[in-house]
């Protein structure tokens, strides 16, 4: 985010989502999406190439290693070497390789580094692609890869996890909160006792978890960040960041390791609420209903775009968004983060032309760069590149009048002379 990159519109559709990671897949109102893909060995952006599917796409999800797609229908194609090794960059359908045939209807999806995880209509969690630490919630001696989707947990509500990250949760429909895989620095929110187990095989329940709802839970390298809302409307915040794990890259929004969530605790925190929120490898974008966007975390490729490229920041601080002014309604904006990068993306509530959107930019009163007074003491705004347009297109105008008039005259001397 140092230099800010504007795709802007796309066949006339508005864009509503973006996954990055080291490749990045770019979603469009009209179910279409096109991916940039990256060189596996310079990390070098190619050319976007249109995703070929024919059913229309709902979902798009990135991991480091492979991508997801979930159409309307309910499949899910994906490509990466854990999921086709023979043909890593061709898109299967993974949910027709679901052993019960009544359970292939999806309704959601999560890349993780290694693997992928689907939920189905029947609220079943499968999970395909590597297991080397367990994250699949089967031991990694007896299973380190799988090419077709396993289950995992039954009853699931939701399933959360990071395009970096090798660790998963599954919230089922008592609002219980289950993980494993990696645990080595905390990850996972087991507490200080489970820290000292590396990796977690097997599924294992959360007992300590923030009161309140969840609303979501996005996993980094090497840490986890939960966004809870709380029971009490009336409670100011109404929502707030919890995070464990790894501290030394500053993902954690605090300076010290912790194995349990806690709160990340900020003052820019205070009188806001969070709208939306997105984990990288090692960093954090916030975007708040104050139309604040606070960052933290590790920042050596200038992930946190504040402009520099120092190794990390780790408490929370907020950087400007002048690209913001022109828009009323900040939650049609929204964040997403990739291993080291990160995209700030508008979706306006119904589509407009650019035609469209200039004119509400410059009907606004900050964007104006000339006042006029009248005689009544009425002060009049307007733009100097509005002024030169009419004025052509009113001498325009008024040369066309002349021509039509200098030709009526004509016919009329004509009209006289017979």
């Amino acid at each position: 985010m140092n230099d800010c990159l504007f795709f802007g519109y796309n066949q006339n559709q508005k864009l509503i989502k973006n996954e990055p990671c080291l490749s990045t897949i770019f979603l469009f109102e009209n179910g279409k999406a096109i991916e940039y893909l990256t060189d596996e060995e310079e990390y070098l952006n190619q050319n976007p190439e249109k995703i070929q599917i024919e059913e229309n796409i709902q979902k798009v999800t990135v991991g480091f290693l492979n991508e997801a797609i979930l159409t309307k229908e309910g499949n899910v194609f994906a490509k990466g070497r854990n999921i086709n090794p023979k043909n890593p960059k061709e898109f299967i359908n993974i949910s027709s390789l679901i052993e019960d045939k009544n359970d292939r209807v999806i309704q959601d999806i999560i890349c993780a580094t290694f693997s992928i995880y689907l939920l189905t209509s029947n609220q079943n969690a499968y999970g395909i692609g590597g297991n080397h630490y367990g994250q699949l919630g089967f031991d990694s001696e007896t299973l380190k890869q799988t090419e077709k989707p396993i289950l995992m947990m039954k009853n699931v509500s939701k399933i959360f996890s990071g395009t970096s990250s090798f660790h998963v949760f599954i919230l089922n429909s008592n609002q219980e909160l289950f993980a494993c895989s990696l645990n080595r620095y905390g990850q996972l929110g087991l507490g200080e006792s489970k820290r000292k187990e590396l990796r977690i095989h097997k599924l294992t329940k959360i007992q300590n978890i923030p009161k309140g709802k969840i609303i979501d839970i996005q996993c980094g390298s090497s840490h986890s960040i939960m966004l809870v809302e709380n029971e009490n409307q009336n409670q100011n915040p109404k929502r707030k960041l919890y995070s464990c794990g790894y501290s030394s890259y500053n993902g954690l929004g605090k300076t010290e390791n912790t194995y349990e969530f806690t709160e990340i605790k900020s003052s820019l925190f205070e009188n806001d609420n969070i709208l939306d929120f997105s984990v990288g490898g090692y960093h954090t974008l916030v975007l708040t209903s104050n139309s604040k966007l606070i960052v933290f975390g590790y920042n050596i490729d200038g992930q946190l775009g504040n402009g520099k490229t120092e190794d990390k920041i780790p408490i929370p601080i907020q950087i400007g968004l002048p690209e913001l002014k022109f828009n009323e309604d900040i939650s049609n904006y929204h964040i997403s983060c990739g291993y080291h990068n990160s995209f700030i993306y508008y979706s306006p509530p119904s589509f407009s032309n650019l035609e469209e959107d200039l004119i509400k930019l410059f009907r606004r009163k900050e964007f104006c760069d000339i006042s006029f007074k009248t005689e009544n003491g009425e002060i009049i705004e307007a733009h100097k590149l509005i002024l030169k347009y009419r004025l052509n297109q009113n001498q325009n105008q008024i040369e066309k009048l002349q021509e039509i008039i200098s030709k009526n005259q004509l016919k009329n001397q004509i009209k006289y002379l017979k």
